[in-house]
């Protein structure tokens, strides 16, 4: 059996942390790449999404500089297996006293987006993007986050794909809208031992009966947020907004399955 080349380290304490990943990678090339993206994630720079950010090159015209060119091709070309590098993070943070989920913090279901011009790039179309707060061409991907008062880290990511990429559209059986994929990613954290007390959304998930459904028949804890204008049965004397509020509360897992407003 061949001897693996030495990597050359990552910054101080990263080094750590990045040498349990080093088996998931079966090249110099890609264990050099992992350590790059992982010290441009964490140092202190101006828009760390973008890649001439994370390999410390001046935008625009330094996208042709060979450490940008390598971490290109590390992140969209080199055969590392992404699922597996996700699932050995999140080993390591369930493992850690200081990060380990508990049953007092909450899952988070939200999606971002980011605009991308053309029409070539997986997963780009016309829709709502969050982060700028209207309708544009862009990449949304929907996401879990574990959170409690101390600490919070994301989980899993799967991005949506638009129905036009699909041949049959919005009837492919291979469409999946982001109220699925949110309902899926939070049963994949309860599966993979995240620990919670309730899965927690904003009105753009709790606003639909399915994600609800869909949370329930995986026997998950929620509290949802829904708009102002939605309404709820109440089989009582008439109450104001803010005691019906309080009456459909959530108190604790013993009582499951409820919205707020």
């Amino acid at each position: 059996m061949t001897k693996r080349l030495p990597c050359p380290p990552a910054p101080g304490l990263l080094e750590a942390y990045a040498v349990r990943f080093d088996d998931l990678f079966s090249t110099l090339a890609q264990r050099r790449g992992f350590r790059e993206y992982l010290a441009g994630l964490l140092l202190p720079r101006d828009r760390n999404k973008t890649l001439t950010c994370l390999a410390g090159t001046e935008p625009v015209v330094g996208a042709q500089h060979a450490a940008v060119q390598r971490l290109q091709f590390f992140l969209s070309e080199s055969t590392w297996d992404q699922d597996a590098v996700n699932a050995r993070r999140l080993e390591l943070l369930l493992a850690d006293p200081a990060t380990a989920p508990h049953p007092g913090g909450v899952l988070v279901v939200d999606d971002s987006g980011d605009r991308k011009d053309g029409s070539a790039t997986a997963h780009v179309g016309k829709q709502y993007l969050g982060s700028v707060g209207k309708i544009d061409r862009g990449v949304v991907t929907v996401t879990t986050c574990w959170a409690d008062e101390r600490v919070y880290y994301p989980l899993h990511a799967v991005p949506y794909t638009p129905a036009h990429h699909f041949p049959h559209g919005k009837s492919d059986p291979q469409f999946r809208t982001k109220l699925q994929i949110g309902a899926v990613l939070a049963r994949q954290a309860a599966e993979a031992g995240v620990s919670f007390r309730a899965v927690a959304a904003d009105c753009a998930y709790g606003d639909h009966d399915s994600f609800r459904r869909d949370l329930s028949a995986a026997h998950l804890p929620f509290v949802m947020a829904l708009k102002r204008g939605h309404g709820s049965w109440q089989y009582q004397d008439a109450f104001r907004p803010v005691d019906a509020a309080r009456e459909l509360a959530w108190q604790g897992p013993e009582q499951q399955y409820r919205t707020v407003t």
